[in-house]
């Protein structure tokens, strides 16, 4: 895997190095000391992954990790000292298109094949989401456009990776605070941050965000977010849990996963939502969805962090409607009142 290297700390960049040769395959192809030379060192080299510290003199991580996007987009793991302690930031990053976060490993710190192997598992999976992304998969016609009438308890079910965290605010934004339906999201990200993230995203809307417990049911007007690394579902009609199988998907937790239990066990009607994501989880369970009569929507290209999820699900015929960010609560709104 070839790899770029962006902090400004000559300890950090030797710790990461270090860390590195654990694996065998990963190669480092340049180091970038501030955020604008790790733009023009992507656009010269771009590599497989960037590690991307967050706080650095001039540009930071958030501004670096929007730019590289927007003119050479590749993965972005965020590297930096206390995850926690930086947790805002990180959500930013994240909503640039940043797929994951993780503490700069502890050089020189107790053991050190255990300091790195938090940042070795990061990479490892998206080593997984990038051959994922970059698998063939045969072209289906263009989606159809057409409207579903809604019967019953709404479920608005929701599915996003990188770049997400910014659309998730965008769209919880959009809706009231006597929302009719309750509203489940499974976005990529980490168990040591989701409560921080659900914190994050009840600041930009007027509905509660929490995380979703074991066995609680979803409620109307309530904003529930997966937060452990294994799956959310529902494991029976109306109520959530979380499983650690299947074992060996790459994304935990995985939004094909929740969509499929939702096809089982919801009893209403539901509006599947594939918001900004590499890869092509949720693709499937949005089809799922589809298949059985409910209401199914993709986030355009044009409005995309990375445009991996929600192509995936156009190229399978999965979304009823493909949705320009800024138009999709209102869409809601409107499919709810029915």
């Amino acid at each position: 895997m070839k790899i770029g290297i962006v902090n400004d700390l000559p300890m950090a960049v030797e710790a990461l190095r270090r860390a590195l040769t654990q694996k065998p395959g990963h190669q480092v192809i340049w180091i970038a000391r501030n955020g604008a030379e790790a733009v023009e060192q992507c656009a010269n080299a771009t590599p497989d992954l960037v590690l991307m510290d967050m706080i650095m003199p001039g540009m930071d991580g958030v501004e670096t990790t929007r730019r590289i996007m927007a003119r050479t987009p590749c993965a972005i793991l965020i590297v930096t000292v206390s995850v926690g302690s930086n947790a805002s930031r990180v959500f930013e990053a994240m909503g640039q298109g940043a797929l994951d976060a993780v503490d700069t490993p502890a050089f020189g710190l107790g053991d050190w094949s255990e300091s790195a192997s938090p940042l070795l598992a990061k990479i490892e999976i998206i080593q997984k989401l990038i051959r994922d992304k970059n698998g063939n998969h045969a072209a289906i016609e263009q989606a159809r456009r057409r409207e579903f009438a809604l019967y019953g308890e709404g479920l608005l079910a929701i599915g996003a990776s990188a770049g997400g965290p910014a659309a998730l605010s965008t769209v919880l934004r959009g809706l009231p605070k006597d929302f009719s339906a309750a509203i489940v999201i499974i976005q990529h990200v980490d168990a040591q941050f989701a409560a921080g993230m659900a914190e994050w995203l009840s600041l930009s809307c007027l509905l509660p965000v929490r995380v979703a417990r074991e066995g609680e049911a979803p409620q109307a007007g309530v904003v529930l977010l997966a937060a452990t690394n294994d799956h959310l579902a529902l494991k029976g009609p109306g109520r959530l849990g979380y499983t650690a199988t299947p074992v060996d998907y790459p994304y935990r937790p995985s939004v094909d996963v929740f969509f499929q239990s939702v096809c089982r066990f919801w009893p209403g009607s539901v509006v599947g939502v594939l918001l900004t994501g590499m890869g092509r989880d949720g693709a499937l369970g949005l089809k799922a969805l589809r298949n059985k009569g409910h209401y199914t929507m993709a986030q355009d290209q044009a409005s995309s962090a990375v445009y991996g999820m929600p192509k995936a699900a156009a190229k399978l015929d999965a979304a009823v409607d493909i949705v320009a960010l800024a138009q999709i609560a209102p869409k809601l709104v409107n499919l709810f009142a029915c």
